[in-house]
């Protein structure tokens, strides 16, 4: 048992109040939240957070991970030219074993952050499973292929292989985008997804030519089309969701499903802004993801906040367009219910051990106004004290536990980057 004390904690439970107490975790769950008992139990270790928040990990609802080796790369470009010119050929070069080290590259940057779990569509995910499993970290692979109805087969041979291949790691049904496949192959996955009741996910509406395109090719945007053909009979949700209307919107809200926004990624490729504030006030379910980290370049769920919330008053010319806060709980409980992780979303007693420490000691988290307001308008990376993940401390203080090598991580991944793009 681990016992962090003399802390605030905002557990994310509406409404969002920060209280003071301890959590205590027993294995991989918190098994205890609340004020100073008079009587202890021995503890494997007593953690003094000495004021500091304690509050629920991030989790990335949408990212492609092992795209570190692109970082820098590919930039001042838009969207269908960094894809078919910048990344499509050199990805085509990528091994299984580069994966995984570029993957590693990416845990170090979510740890660092305060990310637990992250949202990973990408190439070779038993890569992508060896390196979260390694970490201690949560993974959720999203299906990403593209083409005609034949390389459903793929998908689905992934889903059974990697859905309870492991407690940390997760996997849901998902193609790449409506524009890189055709329509046999939308057919086959929702087939797929009926029988198995699985929810789908895919990038839609990223850019207003891809919106536009699939309207000449369909008669319809893309999440009318995918739901006339039952694709979401089951849930699921898109990424990025720039370019929706009001009728788009209502197929989200009157399905349930998640609109993942990457704020960063959208304003780097001038795709556009996410109406976020219409998705809220429609009751539309919300999370964050950073997209990868050659077109945002970072895995920083505070940039991501930050710029979803000044963003939407910039859209809208109107200073209370959203709610800090609600930027808060979208990379928290939002993302994390998004994935499935739905016993990772809130601190409480019996849910997993996903959490972190914010330093509210720092210059620029002071004075102490309104805390959740502060992490997303003014907190950053540095901030981050501690990361938790299934009881286990992965990220402390700055350094790395569970066996995590930064140095050889470095090395490994510099010299396989030369190999793949010089």
């Amino acid at each position: 048992m681990i016992r962090f004390y003399n802390a605030k904690i905002l557990t994310m439970e509406e409404p969002l109040t920060v209280r003071e107490g301890e959590i205590w975790t027993d294995g991989d769950k918190i098994s205890y939240l609340g004020k100073s008992p008079a009587e202890l139990p021995a503890f494997e270790r007593e953690i003094d957070v000495n004021g500091n928040l304690l509050m629920p990990s991030f989790k990335n609802a949408h990212t492609h991970s092992a795209m570190t080796f692109l970082r820098s790369f590919a930039e001042d470009v838009p969207l269908q030219t960094w894809l078919f010119e910048k990344v499509f050929p050199y990805e085509e070069r990528l091994t299984a074993e580069d994966v995984y080290a570029f993957d590693r590259l990416a845990i170090l940057e979510y740890l660092a952050s305060g990310t637990t779990a992250f949202f990973d569509m990408y190439f070779y995910p038993e890569s992508t499973v060896q390196a979260a499993i390694e970490s201690g970290m949560r993974a959720v692979l999203c299906g990403s292929i593209s083409g005609t109805a034949k390389d459903v087969e793929r998908l689905e041979e992934q889903f059974r292989k990697y859905r309870n291949v492991h407690q940390r790691i997760g996997y849901r049904l998902g193609f790449h985008a409506e524009y890189t496949s055709d329509e046999s192959l939308h057919q086959e996955i929702a087939k797929l997804a009926q029988a198995e009741k699985e929810p789908v996910f895919t990038h839609i509406s990223e850019t207003r030519s891809e919106h536009d395109a699939c309207i000449e090719r369909h008669g319809t945007t893309p999440a009318k089309y995918l739901e006339s053909i039952g694709i979401w009979e089951y849930g699921g949700g898109g990424f990025h969701c720039v370019w929706f209307d009001k009728e788009d919107r209502a197929v989200f809200s009157r399905n349930n499903l998640w609109a993942v926004s990457c704020p960063c990624s959208n304003a780097k490729l001038a795709s556009g802004i996410a109406p976020l504030k219409e998705y809220l006030k429609e009751n539309i379910n919300l999370a964050l993801g950073t997209d990868g980290p050659a077109s945002n370049n970072a895995l920083d769920p505070f940039r991501e906040m930050y710029l979803g919330a000044v963003l939407q008053k910039l859209r809208t010319m109107d200073a209370a367009a959203i709610p800090a806060a609600a930027m808060l709980k979208a990379a928290t409980v939002g993302s994390a219910q998004a994935m499935g992780l739905k016993d990772c979303d809130i601190l409480a007693v019996g849910k997993q051990a996903d959490l972190i420490e914010i330093d509210l000691h720092a210059a620029n988290m002071q004075p102490l106004h309104h805390i959740p307001e502060s992490l997303v308008l003014n907190g950053d990376r540095s901030n981050v004290k501690l990361t938790m993940c299934a009881g286990k401390i992965l990220y402390e203080d700055g350094i790395y536990q569970n066996g995590i090598n930064p140095e050889a991580i470095l090395a490994d991944t510099g010299k396989r980057i030369e190999r793949l793009t010089g």
